[in-house]
């Protein structure tokens, strides 16, 4: 099976360094400083601490940036997996159309909401499946990985069907790569669920520039981080989404407690004066509340005040 990650970032990188230990041919789309970063290989650091060396010859790099895709690469692969910002969907999108079979499939493990209308709008409905990551990752400023927390994958059908033949065969090569693939009965809902935590976790640790833990280890950032979560929570249940009667409280605590060294993508963003995600995390959720008519005071000022630190590292 081939397989193209659309997006080697740190969270990329880690789905790439695992599925070169298996045998499944690899395509990176990448781009800019990332593309050169991952050109002659990629060094990840595992969760345990132990350091390996990717090669880049083990991968196909496809630099978006660098002229047309080559013929031999169109049409060649069966899973395209998105992993970039949020930002990128709809040119990532249009590559996986362009880099996928006929019987192909996409996927995205992407933040916020919005990613799969896209990919859909691009490639169809009938090739394309939802999908969410709770691995968490970070790079630093020489382009090395940091997998900082192992979670799992989930991925599946926004009608709860069965997988196809082509998606087990890609769950069974996710399995063997070590990345705990899950399919899920509700995708949906699975997506929301991760919107809460990023919601929670991203901004005010960004904000703060500290890494996850701190939540747990300050008093006020986690109350920020709590409601922040909790106007979201009220939002998707208000929305339809079936959240169930887990405790969410609870569920958040566990998340900061196994990515505790993780920095979050929105730090790294900040810390390089890159865009963040922030307009499909907490922006999301203040859009949507607006539709409902409820409140979302804590996501309003967290975004609120990212888009000041982003715009305040463009002033002289």
């Amino acid at each position: 099976m081939r397989i193209a990650v659309l997006g080697v970032g740190s969270i990329g990188s880690v789905l790439v360094g695992c599925l070169s230990d298996t045998d499944a041919e690899i395509v990176c789309v990448s781009r800019g400083i990332s593309a050169q970063y991952i050109s002659s290989g990629i060094v990840l650091h595992s969760p345990e601490g132990s350091v390996e060396m990717i090669p880049g010859e083990r991968y196909f790099l496809l630099d978006s940036e660098k002229g047309p895709m080559p013929e031999e690469i169109m049409g060649s692969c069966e899973v395209a997996i998105l992993a970039g910002k949020a930002s990128s969907t709809p040119a990532l999108s249009s590559i996986a159309e362009d880099l996928l079979t006929s019987n192909g499939f996409a996927m995205s493990i992407q933040n916020g909401l919005g990613n799969y209308e896209t990919m859909v709008r691009r490639v169809g409905i009938k090739r394309t499946i939802g999908g969410s990551t709770t691995h968490s990752s970070w790079r630093d400023g020489e382009g090395s990985v940091y997998w900082t927390g192992r979670g799992s994958i989930e991925l599946g059908k926004m009608d709860g069907s069965d997988p196809d033949p082509m998606h087990s065969e890609f769950i069974a090569i996710l399995d063997e790569a070590g990345l705990s693939p899950i399919w899920s009965k509700d995708i949906n809902k699975t997506i929301w669920r991760k919107l809460l935590i990023n919601v929670a976790i991203n901004p005010v640790c960004a904000i703060a520039g500290v890494r996850n833990g701190a939540l747990l280890e300050v008093p006020e950032l986690w109350i920020q981080s709590l409601e922040a979560m909790r106007e979201a929570e009220a939002v998707a249940r208000a929305s339809g989404v079936n959240l169930g009667e887990s405790d969410s409280e609870d569920y958040l605590r566990k998340v900061i407690e196994a990515t505790s060294e993780n920095r979050v993508s929105m730090l790294q963003d900040l810390m390089a004066g890159r865009k963040t995600e922030i307009d499909v995390l907490s922006g999301a959720v203040i859009a949507k509340g607006e539709e409902l008519g409820l409140a979302t005071p804590r996501n309003e000022t967290l975004l609120a005040l990212i888009k000041g630190i982003e715009m305040s590292q463009h002033l002289d």
